[in-house]
This record gives C-alpha cells, sequence and structure tokens, in this order.
C-alpha cells in the first residue's frame, strides 16, 4: 500500500511540474534555514563543553554591592603585600581550598602579564622571532582542561615549574618542525627570560573560548611583575559529589572571616561599606551566558541561540503553510479524484495515507534540494559567522536529526489538506456543488495572515538590527577613532628614553601626523571598582565609583582630539604637571560628587595631586556600556601600554613603513605589528554584525515563502472566482476594475499582518535594545517601511495572477452555463 501511495505521489509530481516546483522551492528554503540555524546554535553550544571534567569545572565571579548599586566580573581580586620583594600575593582559592570541602583542584588563568587587555608575546629560537597567543596558568590546568598533551611531561606535571613552558603543536611546529623535537629545547620569551619546553599540547579546538599556542607557569607573576593585577579568571574542578551551591556558601563563609587590610591593601580588593560576594558558573555555560544581570551571568549570546532557534521554527512553520496553501489551490481538481476514489470503495484512512505520502515524497525531495543548497552555501556562511562548519557527514546524529526534520515537516505540512480532501462528500463533488465553508475559508486566510506577520516582524528585526549595528560602528565617540595606529611597548621600548627617541624620530617621517602614548588602549579601557588606592577630597568611607585610571603623555588630549569641559589641558611648560596634575571626565565629576573639580586633590595609587582640567565625556568601551569615569596622569616614563600615532590623511602606508623602519632600528629584537583603532573598534560588534547579516538573509527568505504562500492562496482564489469574473468582464468590468477587486482581499490580509506585527515587533525590537547603554530610536517610519515593503512584495506576488485571470477569455469560462 505504501508502494502505491508513493508511486500515485510521484505521478502528481511529474504530471504537476509547476506546481511540484513550487512546493519543493518552499520547503527546500525553510529546510535550509532550518539546518544552517541547527549548525549555529550546534556550534555555540558546543563552545568550551568539550572538556572531560565539564560537568565539574566551574569559574568564579564576584558580585560588589554599594551605593544602592550592583556590579559583577569574573576578575577575583588578590591579597597583595608590598612589604616583601618581590611583591607576595595570595589568592582566594589558594587560601580556601583547604578550608573548602568539595574543591578538588583550581586553576588561575590570565592573558598579557603587563597588559590588562592581552596581546601576542614575542618567542624567540635562534634568529627566528614570533609573536604568539600566550597564557599564565595555575600547575592544575592542563589536569582539569582536556587539552591534550601530546608531548613530554604529562598534564600533572606540565605546568609545576617556573622555567618550564609549555606550547602547542603548531609553536612546536614553526620553531622545532615536530613536536618531539621541541621537549627540551630553550625557547627566548619577550627577550627577558628563557624557559625550558616541557610539554607540547594539541592545538587549542575551535570550539574553545580560551585560546594560547603556549602557557607560562602562574607561579612566575610573583616574579615577573611588581603591581596588582585583578584581570585574571580562577577555575576550580568540584567532586563528583559536590554541590556548588554549598561550596560557594562555603566560599563566602570563609571570605567574610578574611576581609580585613593586609600590607595596606583590603583583601579582597574593596571599600569599607560594600558588601562582596563570589559566586559560581559551570565552565561551559560561561561563553553563552557572560552578561551579568543584578550580580548573575545571565544573559550573553544566549539570546542570539534563542532569537535564532525561534526563527527557525517560524520559518519552517512558513514553509509548512505555504505548502498547505497550494495544496488547498488545487484542492479543486483533486475533489473529483477524492470522489471518484469513494465511490469505488476507498476508506478514509487509504486517502489520508495517499496525501500524506505525497506531502512526505515532496518534504523528502525537499530535503535533497536542501543538502544541495547547504553544501553549495556552506562557504558563504562560514564568512558570514566567522565559524568554520564542515558538512557534518559522518554524525550520526546529523542524518537522524535530517531524517526527523523531513519526517515532521512532512507531516505538519500534509496535515491540513490530507484530513480536509478526505472528509469531502462524494456525492456534493459529483453533482458538481462543492463550496468552502466559511471555516475553511477564514482558515486559510489566518495560516496566510500568520506567515506575513511572521515575515513583517523579521523585517522590522532586520531593519533596527542593520540600524543600530550601523549606529554603534559609526558613532561619534568624542574621540576620532580615524587615520589612527597603536603599536604596543615592548623591549627596549619600554625604556623612557628609547620612547621618547621613538616619538622624536617617528614625528621626521612621512605619513605621521602626531605621536603618544598611553597604558589604555583607546576603544577598551578596562574598568576597576574603586578601592583606598583612589580616593579623592570630599569621598566618603562609603563610597565606591568605579574609576579608570590611566597613565598618557602630554599630547594625549591633542592625538585623540578630546575637547576641554573646562580647565586646561597637561602642558611640558608646566613641570609639576608630571608630578600632581590630573585630568578626569565629566563623568568622574559627576560620580564624584563635585560641583567645581579645579583644584581639588586626588590620590591615585602613591601619587598624590590635584584636578587641573576635565574633560567631556568620551567613550572607552563599546556602546553596551555607559561612560565611565576616568581620571589621566602623566607619565612617559611607564613601562608598558601602546604607543599611537596619528597619521596624515590619505598617508597610512607611508606612515606604516616609517613607524616599521623606526621601530625596528630602536627595538630590533621585537616584530614590529601593529592595529588599527577604528578596526579594533568594530571588533567589539563582531556579534551584533554577524547577527545583522543572517537576519537580512533570514527576513529575505521568510518573505519569500510568505510570497509562495500567497501565491497559493491566490491560485486557489482564481480557481474559485473564474467564473464570476466571466460574469463581471460581460457585464462590462474593466481590466483595472477586475484587478483592483482581485487584488482587494488579499492585500487586506497584509494590512491585518502588518497591525498584528507592529507592536509585537517593536516589543522585541526594544528588548533587544536594552543591552545597549547607547541606541537608535524605534522611529516610526521603521514600520511605515516594513508595512509598505509588505505590501509592495504582496502586490508583486498576485499581479501575474490577477492579471492572467482577469484577461481570460469570459466565453471559455461561461460555456458549460
Amino acid at each position: 500500500m505504501i508502494r502505491n501511495f508513493l508511486k500515485i505521489a510521484w505521478r502528481n509530481v511529474v504530471r504537476h511540474k509547476a506546481h511540484a516546483a513550487i512546493n519543493v522551492t518552499g520547503l527546500a528554503l525553510g529546510m535550509t534555514c532550518c539546518l544552517f540555524i541547527f549548525l549555529w546554535v550546534l556550534d555555540e553550544k558546543g563552545i568550551d563543553n568539550f572538556h572531560s571534567n565539564g560537568k565539574d569545572l566551574y569559574v568564579l565571579y564576584a558580585t560588589t554591592k554599594a551605593n544602592g548599586q550592583v556590579s559583577a566580573s569574573y576578575n577575583m581580586s588578590t591579597k597583595f603585600d608590598t612589604t616583601t620583594r618581590p611583591y607576595k600575593r595570595s589568592y582566594l582559592v589558594e587560601d580556601a581550598k583547604a578550608a573548602v570541602p568539595g574543591i578538588i583542584d583550581y586553576a588561575n588563568y590570565a592573558t598579557g602579564y603587563d597588559l590588562p587587555w592581552g596581546h601576542p608575546e614575542t618567542l624567540q629560537v635562534g634568529e627566528k622571532i614570533v609573536k604568539m597567543n600566550g597564557s599564565r596558568a595555575g600547575a592544575d590546568f592542563f589536569k582539569m582542561f582536556s587539552f591534550s598533551i601530546i608531548a613530554g611531561s604529562n598534564a600533572v606535571t606540565a605546568l609545576n615549574s617556573r622555567a618550564n613552558m609549555a606550547i602547542s603543536r603548531h609553536t612546536a611546529e614553526v620553531f622545532f618542525r615536530t613536536p618531539a623535537n621541541a621537549i627540551g629545547k630553550s625557547i627566548r620569551y619577550e627577550n627577558k627570560y628563557s624557559f625550558i619546553v616541557s610539554s607540547v599540547f594539541e592545538d587549542v579546538p575551535e570550539h574553545s573560548s580560551l585560546k594560547f599556542d603556549f602557557v607560562l607557569s602562574w607561579e612566575l607573576q610573583d616574579r615577573m611583575l611588581e603591581w596588582s593585577s585583578n584581570n585574571f579568571d580562577t577555575y576550580i574542578q568540584l567532586a563528583d559529589s559536590a554541590d556548588p551551591k554549598q561550596v560557594e556558601a562555603a566560599l563566602n563563609r570563609s571570605l567574610r572571616n578574611r576581609l580585613v587590610f593586609s600590607g595596606g591593601f583590603i583583601y579582597p580588593v574593596i571599600s569599607k561599606g560594600s558588601e562582596y560576594h563570589v559566586g559560581l558558573q559551570r565552565f561551559g555555560d560561561r561563553y553563552l551566558h557572560n552578561i551579568f544581570v543584578n550580580g548573575k551571568p545571565t544573559e550573553g549570546r544566549i539570546q542570539y541561540v534563542k532569537i535564532f532557534s525561534q526563527v527557525a521554527i517560524f520559518i519552517l512553520i512558513i514553509a509548512c503553510i505555504n505548502f498547505m496553501n497550494l495544496a488547498t489551490a488545487r484542492s479543486v481538481k483533486r475533489a473529483k479524484e477524492v470522489g471518484v476514489r469513494k465511490v469505488v470503495g476507498s476508506s478514509r484512512g487509504n486517502l489520508v495515507g495517499q496525501f500524506f505520502g505525497e506531502s512526505l515524497l515532496f518534504s523528502f525531495l525537499a530535503m535533497v534540494f536542501s543538502i544541495v543548497l547547504l553544501i553549495v552555501l556552506l562557504p558563504a556562511f562560514n564568512s558570514f559567522t566567522g565559524k568554520q562548519f564542515g558538512f557534518p557527514l559522518v554524525h550520526l546524529s546529523f542524518w537522524v536529526s535530517l531524517v526527523s526534520l523531513a519526517l515532521i515537516t512532512g507531516l505538519v505540512a500534509g496535515s491540513y489538506p490530507a484530513l480536509y480532501l478526505s472528509s469531502l462528500k462524494p456525492v456534493r463533488i459529483l453533482k458538481g456543488t462543492l463550496r468552502f465553508t466559511r471555516g475553511a475559508t477564514w482558515f486559510r486566510k489566518g495560516l496566510t495572515v500568520f506567515q506575513f506577520v511572521m515575515s513583517i516582524i523579521l523585517l522590522i528585526a532586520t531593519m533596527v538590527i542593520t540600524r543600530q549595528t550601523s549606529y554603534v560602528q559609526n558613532a561619534h565617540l568624542g574621540y576620532d577613532k580615524e587615520n589612527m595606529i597603536y603599536t604596543r611597548i615592548e623591549g627596549e621600548l619600554s625604556q623612557k628614553n628609547k620612547y621618547l627617541l621613538f616619538k622624536q624620530e617617528a614625528l621626521k617621517m612621512p605619513g605621521i601626523a602626531m605621536v603618544d602614548r598611553t597604558t589604555e588602549v583607546p576603544q577598551a579601557m578596562n574598568f576597576v571598582v574603586n578601592d583606598d588606592q583612589i580616593t579623592w577630597q570630599g569621598k566618603n568611607r562609603t563610597d565606591v565609583v568605579g574609576v579608570k585610571p590611566a597613565s598618557v603623555g602630554f599630547d594625549f588630549v591633542k592625538i585623540m582630539k578630546l575637547q576641554m569641559a573646562e580647565g586646561r589641558d597637561f602642558s611640558p611648560a608646566n613641570p609639576t604637571d608630571s608630578t600632581d596634575a590630573f585630568l578626569v571626565n565629566e563623568e568622574a565629576v559627576k560620580e564624584m560628587g563635585w560641583k567645581d573639580a579645579i583644584g581639588k586633590s586626588v590620590q591615585a595609587w602613591a601619587k598624590k595631586g590635584h584636578i587641573i582640567g576635565v574633560l567631556k565625556d568620551f567613550h572607552t568601551q563599546s556602546l553596551h556600556e555607559p561612560i565611565k569615569p576616568i581620571l589621566l596622569d602623566i607619565k612617559e616614563g611607564e613601562y608598558f601600554g601602546v604607543i599611537v600615532v596619528r597619521t596624515q590623511p590619505g598617508k597610512t602606508r607611508e606612515a606604516i613603513a616609517s613607524m616599521a623602519k623606526v621601530y625596528r632600528d630602536l627595538n630590533p629584537k621585537y616584530p614590529f605589528s601593529y592595529q588599527f583603532v577604528d578596526q579594533e573598534y568594530k571588533k567589539l560588534y563582531s556579534s551584533e554584525l554577524i547577527i545583522s547579516q543572517l537576519s537580512i538573509v533570514f527576513a529575505v527568505v521568510a518573505i519569500l515563502i510568505s510570497c509562495l504562500g500567497l501565491l497559493g492562496l491566490v491560485m486557489f482564489s482564481a480557481e474559485q472566482r473564474i467564473k464570476e469574473f466571466g460574469v463581471r468582464k460581460v457585464l462590462g468590468a474593466s481590466l483595472s476594475q477586475l484587478m483592483a477587486l482581485f487584488a482587494s482581499d488579499f492585500l487586506k490580509l497584509v494590512l491585518i499582518a502588518f497591525l498584528v506585527a507592529a507592536p509585537l515587533g517593536w516589543y522585541a525590537m526594544s528588548r533587544w535594545l536594552q543591552d545597549f547603554a547607547y541606541k537608535i530610536d524605534l522611529s516610526w517610519w521603521i514600520f511605515v517601511a516594513a508595512g509598505i515593503g509588505s505590501l509592495a512584495i504582496a502586490l508583486f506576488t498576485l499581479s501575474y495572477e490577477a492579471f492572467k485571470t482577469a484577461v481570460a477569455n469570459p466565453v471559455k469560462n461561461l460555456r458549460s452555463e
């Protein structure tokens, strides 16, 4: 019987090729979108979830409550003793591991030893000098995480010595050709230290959020650093039987017993009057849940996973509705077939099976077509998303999901035609008195309205996301990010006289307009919670303000093109500016409670001074974040940071060549590298850019499928009203009148869909925009444009069928009358 169903279904496909092509195309487009979204969601959920100990791995985060505000961060505070040389510090879990049951192992992890944002670092073997991404990790790091050791020491001993380093397979091949050859060899690090390669690990997988080419022992932090940095994460591994909530509570009980001053610093680094709480988050959840809401990591990329999962479902439903409408459009022709089959003894079950067989055949044909589209479009999708998806040919779960998707699609798409057509009465069909009930008519129209509601919402979302992405990338930040390049201060340039020589020589070179230095990258300043290391005149003991101290050169304000709100800029003509002068921004004045900031005293770290000027606010992070208080001082002799160069317009190549020459002359042991400020700023919105591009694609596909569904309803209406139009034409109706009459009913459906979609789209986009501190307004014209666009697309879709029906010869249509 099943074979007979499939044979009849195939004959119908061959006999009605145009109808079959529209059906297969609509279903295939819907399935292809689902498959792409499925691959993307699967990849997102797979990030950091490949570790064998994954269910027991946790990352610590700290929540601070002060002045009625809640702030949270993954960065953990330290006890930092300045009475010893080198400075000695201890860590929360280091002290609590023995006292808190359930903690098996812990490891601190950080990138960059002297810059809070991380950076490639210089490795040298012989004459070969290469920049690699490095990290510092605790001794238990490789024991906890599944980064396989392929040569040398095992996971337990890989990082148990300060003299050793672990490198990746790629690093080993760059310097030593093979991992085996690397073991026991020496690598010069940053032209300062030499380390012995003790182990080689497999290259870090794409599905890891932690990226590194080599790892040094965390114990080196005390030897290589002489200042306190909180830019590190702490990971712990719990016993299988441990309850994370109980461990978290025990950690906080241990923490409260140690909120005391030591070595001039509070442990953890917070101010009096504030509350400090440590929380645990499963490590595998961090990638998708890394935005803090009310002190807990609940938001993040997970919202995009949810959004696109819903989009996949809606597009598939739209494709199924499209199939239903097209099947209904042919119901008048299929009705007589149903009547004859019932007369000769076919049961309703057999008819239902036949129609479901047809829909399943269409579904599997569409699935084959969608697999072809998936293979063809996969490279473009990879470039869109920045990922490296491969066709999962050998994954059984993929094929099971594929077959399940085809079955579900076929059953859902074929349900209405199968159940409706099989219920028709043969007597009415064969008498020619078949009429569709008002309920059936409204059901089909409702399906079309639903299709366009989803499509219009996607169209609104696409317009809003595209405009917001463009806004954040091109917004005026309070400084000029164009024609600005920066390079890291390292090696010989860490010396003040060498930096000043670099500046002097670079300013003589072609293409370079200005040169200055700063301890912070302009577009990504990281902020710290204020403690007793930063105080100001009028500060209460309970005040906690997030202030970013940064040290700059005398020309920083000029090179950034910042605006002064009051007071004056730093100047070499004032010798005391180097020792006791500060600049703040307007937000700092507001947060510190000053009405007149000029002359107010400030102490930052060990430096005391007063405010000489107030800068107009400028953005130092992405527009997701509000403007934060900033405190600037002069330290042209600081050993870390970046050199910022403003190039002359149109002479970027000459400027880069000039920088490279001066850099290599003064710093030959370090490869020259540079970044553009504007390009680095755009990277802050890489997720939004990807979402914007995907939204455009999915909106276009959804509208295309909806138009195919509308075409099905138009074809059905034309079948039903062919004689009506013949009578109207005989009575003198013009072509334009007939087309307007035909189109009006469908345009009303699109208008209803718009009235439903507009408030839903407004609500959804309002929620999405809440993640941005600075955002576009949801202007009325966005919704009007979406409505007009959908009406225009619908009119274009039905115009051909309307024209064909209106110009049909009434004699042929009325001959039987």
